[in-house]
């Protein structure tokens, strides 16, 4: 399974790519980030500005193509403190929506704390340990305290260096007076929840983000190390960070643009990030920190596998995300798969050997056999009407992988499973156009007739094959048990499907023995009650089903002439009346004999 997770922040814009593995580990196989200062000027309430907000659009525009260049199965997207707080923050959220289709979620303070804690120690902690995670944004700084993956406390403070900087750095370099002010805000806000950490005790700091990997990046550069080394795992003394803030300090922005490690486009914000880095590691009292290069994107995946460990286990199943998600709704509504596979597989049997009659492509054949799944999961809702709580269900299933106007096919062909054939005046079907109708009008009756043989839901009918003869299309199926009241149920349902060969169907069985018991009543199996809220045949259903099987039946258009015969028995018995199909029913197709 492949995930996409996005980080709204409130200074850049991160999205990581990643494929999650068996053992429900992961690995990351894209990133992708964008400064765009979505908070810059939008903080403490003040609306996002309108090219702070078509910057960010233009980057998840960009994100969105990549996900979808990797085929990712989810999207996940989180916005943090710039949007949590701004006047116009909803209408941002809509604007990505709109434009993109994804789909983003706006976390509170403590929830993105608890989600960095996750990334962190699932990247550099050791189990037991107890670690205290830091991460330094525009907006708001988060720290938590845990052991392993359990945070025992986390708070967010609006202490974001975007925030600081726009408050406190009035000159550059940065006057000490200002200096004193942040540092005297900063003990304020969070000294008193440091000091309750320190009291707690701790094995390791960690510290994330961009903001605190840039100030590590200086320091590996200070000690020799080349540009670009990895930064995960590697200790930063507290004393070396406490160097590098007096270094910055005492630089202008165009020097800092120049120091080693110093990533350019943070060099005006590392002023107000040294301070408060420097500081929350000093108040700690730790004697380094731990660098790790996972964060809240990392968070988001950890956090969705802990949530989703079925649905991890069903990409595995299936890798096609639109077979996934079909299955993934018949499961929710408690389908029986034995009964909707054996549907599934005899509708794809009838519509390959029938290709040469109604011309239909796979891609057709794949909406059939998706319907056939799903056919009946409206009993979840009631047996009653269940056809058109399938219709429903599906229209509204957050089936992925499709285009509106698949899912609305496949709707219909569950709707048509039963009963009703499809009427211009139904819901969904009028406003079809005309190929489109012809299309669900021939889906449909393929489906209904391999519904009606695995009537019992006991999977008795083995193979079919479908021949033509002339006169009349020959259905031989083989069984591996009774498979009296499919052979009774296809008798009642086979007329929509005889005006697809335009011409009457008979079927010959062979592998049970079946004595033919015209004017006798049938015996019905066991296995013939429906199960869970099905209903129970009625005497006459049960009595006349044989007698039901052997007769003609008439139907609008073509005279319905399925008729049961024994093996090697010619068609030709009894006679049929032949009528001229309904021009509305049948699929246009080129005349060619089945196969």
């Amino acid at each position: 399974m492949r995930i996409a997770a996005i980080d709204i922040g409130t200074n850049s814009l991160h999205m990581i790519v990643v494929r999650v593995r068996p053992d429900l580990s992961f690995e990351v196989i894209d990133r992708e980030k964008e400064m765009v200062r979505l908070g810059a000027g939008g903080l403490d309430g003040r609306a996002l500005t309108p090219e702070a907000m078509h910057a960010a659009l233009q980057v998840m525009s960009k994100f969105r193509r990549l996900a979808e260049s990797h085929r990712v199965d989810e999207i996940i997207a989180a916005a943090t403190s710039a949007t949590r707080e701004a006047e116009n923050g909803g209408e941002f959220l809509d604007a990505i929506t709109q434009k993109t289709g994804i789909h983003p979620r706006v976390i509170s303070g403590t929830e993105e704390a608890r989600l960095i804690h996750l990334a962190a120690v699932y990247g550099v902690s050791i189990p037991g340990d107890a670690a205290v995670v830091v991460d330094i944004g525009g907006g708001s700084v988060e720290i938590t305290r845990g052991t392993g993956l359990d945070v025992d406390t986390g708070r967010s403070f609006k202490l974001g260096v975007i925030r600081l900087t726009e408050r406190f750095v009035k000159s550059d370099p940065i006057e000490p007076r200002d200096e004193r002010r942040m540092l005297k805000h900063i003990n304020a806000e969070i000294g008193e929840y440091l000091d309750q950490i320190a009291a707690a005790g701790f094995d390791r700091v960690i510290g994330t983000s961009g903001t605190i990997l840039s100030l590590g990046a200086i320091v590996s550069m200070q000690q020799g190390r080349p540009s670009g080394a990895p930064l995960r795992n590697r200790h930063v003394s507290a004393k070396q960070l406490h160097r590098v803030r007096k270094e910055l300090l005492a630089l202008d922005l165009g020097k800092r643009l120049r120091v080693p490690g110093l990533e350019p486009r943070r060099a005006d914000l590392a002023v107000a990030g040294a301070v408060l880095l420097d500081t929350i590691v000093r108040r700690l009292g730790a004697p380094e920190l731990t660098l790790c290069d996972l964060s809240l994107r990392e968070g988001l995946v950890l956090d969705y596998i802990a949530r989703h460990r079925k649905q991890i286990a069903q990409a595995d199943r299936y890798p096609d995300v639109r077979r996934r998600s079909v299955v993934e709704l018949a499961e929710r509504c408690n389908y029986w798969p034995e009964h909707a596979n054996q549907v599934a597989r005899l509708a794809v049997a009838l519509f390959d050997q029938t290709r040469a009659i109604h011309g239909l492509t796979d891609r057709e054949r794949e909406w059939l056999e998706y319907a056939a799944i799903l056919h009946d999961i409206g009993v979840h809702i009631s047996y009653e009407q269940h056809h058109k709580h399938s219709y429903y269900l599906i229209k509204n299933g957050d089936l992925r992988g499709f285009e509106p106007d698949e899912i609305d096919a496949i709707a219909l062909l569950a709707r048509y499973h039963r009963s009703a054939t499809p009427k211009r005046r139904h819901e969904g079907f009028g406003e079809l156009p005309r190929k489109r109708r012809a299309t669900v009008r021939t889906l449909a009756a393929i489906l209904r007739l391999a519904e009606s043989l695995d009537r019992s839901h006991s999977q008795t009918i083995s193979t079919i094959d479908l021949r033509d003869r002339g006169d009349d299309g020959l259905l031989q199926i083989r069984t591996a048990g009774d498979a009296e009241l499919e052979l009774w149920a296809a008798g009642r349902h086979a007329a929509p499907f005889e005006r697809i060969l335009g011409k009457p169907l008979r079927i010959e069985v062979s592998g049970h023995a079946y004595v033919e018991q015209p004017h006798e009543a049938s015996r019905v199996s066991g296995q013939a009650v429906r199960r869970r809220g099905h209903r129970r045949l009625r005497k006459d259903d049960a009595a006349g089903a044989a007698r039901q099987v052997a007769e003609r039946r008439r139907a609008s258009g073509v005279r319905h002439g399925m008729e049961l015969v024994r093996p090697r028995q010619g068609g030709d018995q009894d006679r049929q009346e032949k009528e001229r199909p309904d021009t509305h029913d049948v699929q246009s197709a080129a005349r060619h004999g089945l196969r």
